[in-house]
């Protein structure tokens, strides 16, 4: 059993009591990873110097006795799209092969505050744009539950370190549901919070009004205590929201009696695998037995939905990725003919054909004559999406239904249709639109892989998110289940 199969608070009690060092958490960290990453490919960057010297100074703070956060000496790995100081940041992408960043993200700041220790960098899609991993520059990532499959993206390295053993925790990001979605093909806890609650600085843009930041976790305590350390105004994060930050694990009561959940009819129709629909029909009836009570309600814009977030988010990543250009950082093309020549050379060699499809959409939406017709319906239509939470939240506490209507397909399956890939998204992508909070647990298995539930709620109220996840995860024991990876 891996060290890091303990709950957080287990973890914390030994080092408590000194009956288990930091070094020793982070030397089964990078022992793990040495061991298991060949084969799953989550990593594109190590901290080993910087952690092991983070680790001795921890351990000195243990001998001299004291209470220490619950997130202390804690090894973590962090998505390759969270700028991390002189530790490279690569995105997946070609254009900052090089790139080693001069200071923290919020997040990262946040985390050096609790006095977690960053283990390394995470793989990704590119620029995070991708549902399976299979879009970074430098190779895929594998699911650990079968190598032969996608851990989904575009957080898959972050998801499939956490499933494999090999940190403790990790932290993604979420556009359109980008930490749920690999959360599930992986079998493991993955939130996306309200936006705006998790501080966006530091974060490299893909599409603006929709990335956050959240965490994946082996279980819902430990999502919890994640991020109490992250959440936070921040004001150099013009979208960060001021709100009180509450006692997120006090709400972990297992107590869901009276709970109201509304289930869309959308979200258990055509093109749900019938296993996975059949999961998580158990789990409401795990909700029942709790005095939990539930009803079909409809949301009947989501049908626009896949549409209206590729036309919004490409648009954004169009004006985003211009900055990518050859002229301030990253690749640059040798011996240009004049400065257009630089810009174009630069991001041909530098860009992989999703990230250039979605920087050619999002511009053509853009474009004079086209942006009444695409961007600005897009965002009329983003604002009835919204509306249809906001009608469900009138009368129901939370929303449930399958994080994706699919398990984890196989590597290469989808990479040549990016309208399938795209509709892998069409359970999650609704809840970006909205803004609204959201987790993946697993709920259970489908042909030996995992299955995820996603449970959603009011803006700004993770912690009934949280209590119905806990809840849930209380009485089945799901989240135990562990990949046979040797």
């Amino acid at each position: 059993m891996s060290l890091f199969d303990l709950k957080l608070s287990e973890v914390h009690n030994r080092l408590q009591h000194k009956q288990l060092s930091v070094s020793e958490l982070v030397e089964h960290a990078f022992e793990r990873i040495s061991g298991t990453d060949e084969r799953i490919g989550a990593f594109l960057a190590l901290n080993e110097e910087g952690a092991r010297e983070q680790a001795k100074a921890l351990d000195v703070q243990i001998a001299d006795g004291g209470e220490r956060g619950l997130l202390f000496g804690l090894p973590a790995g962090i998505k390759d799209n969270i700028v991390t100081e002189g530790l490279r940041t690569t995105c997946g992408s070609k254009f900052l092969a090089n790139h080693d960043p001069i200071y923290d993200a919020a997040v990262v700041t946040k985390l050096h505050a609790a006095q977690s220790v960053t283990i390394g960098k995470l793989n990704m899609d590119e620029f995070a744009m991708g549902g399976s991993n299979e879009n970074s520059a430098f190779g895929v990532v594998r699911n650990p539950w079968d190598l032969e499959r996608v851990p989904g993206g575009s957080s898959g390295g972050s998801a499939a370190s956490v499933a494999a053993g090999q940190v403790y925790f990790s932290l993604g990001s979420d556009t359109g549901g980008s930490i749920r979605q690999p959360a599930a093909y992986c079998g493991v806890v993955g939130l996306k919070p309200t936006y705006g609650l998790v501080s966006r600085f530091g974060l490299v843009a893909f599409a603006s009004s929709l990335d956050q930041i959240g965490p994946i976790t082996k279980n819902v305590e430990d999502s919890a205590y994640v991020l109490q350390a992250i959440a936070g105004h921040d004001e150099r994060d013009s979208t960060s929201a001021k709100v009180d930050i509450p006692d997120y694990t006090a709400a972990l009561t297992g107590d869901v009696k009276g709970l109201r959940i509304g289930v869309p009819k959308e979200y258990l129709g055509q093109g749900i695998d019938p296993q996975v629909k059949e999961r998580v029909l158990e789990a409401l009836k795990v909700y029942e037995s709790l005095g939990a009570t539930w009803e079909e309600i409809s949301l009947p814009h989501t049908e626009y939905a896949i549409a209206t977030y590729y036309l919004l988010a490409s648009s954004e990543a169009s004006s985003n990725l211009a900055r990518f250009d050859g002229v301030r950082y990253g690749v640059r093309a040798d011996n240009p003919a004049n400065l257009i020549d630089l810009y174009r050379k630069s991001r041909s060699e530098g860009f992989g054909p999703e990230v250039k499809r979605r920087i050619m959409l999002g511009t053509y939406a853009l474009s004079s004559g086209y942006y009444d017709a695409y961007y600005k319906k897009a965002q009329q239509v983003r604002t009835l999406i919204k509306r249809d939470f906001d009608q469900a939240f009138e009368k129901y506490d939370l929303i449930v239904g399958p994080t994706a209507p699919t398990p984890a397909f196989k590597l290469g399956a989808q990479v040549g249709d990016p309208l399938t890939m795209y509709l892998n998204d069409i359970c999650t992508i609704p809840v970006s639109l909205a803004g609204v909070p959201a987790i993946s647990i697993p709920c259970g298995m489908a042909d030996g892989l995992p299955v995820g539930l996603q449970i959603i709620g009011k803006p700004f109220d993770e912690s009934t998110v949280l209590r119905a996840a806990h809840a849930f995860e209380s009485q089945t024991g799901f989240h135990a289940s562990r990949p046979a990876l040797s």
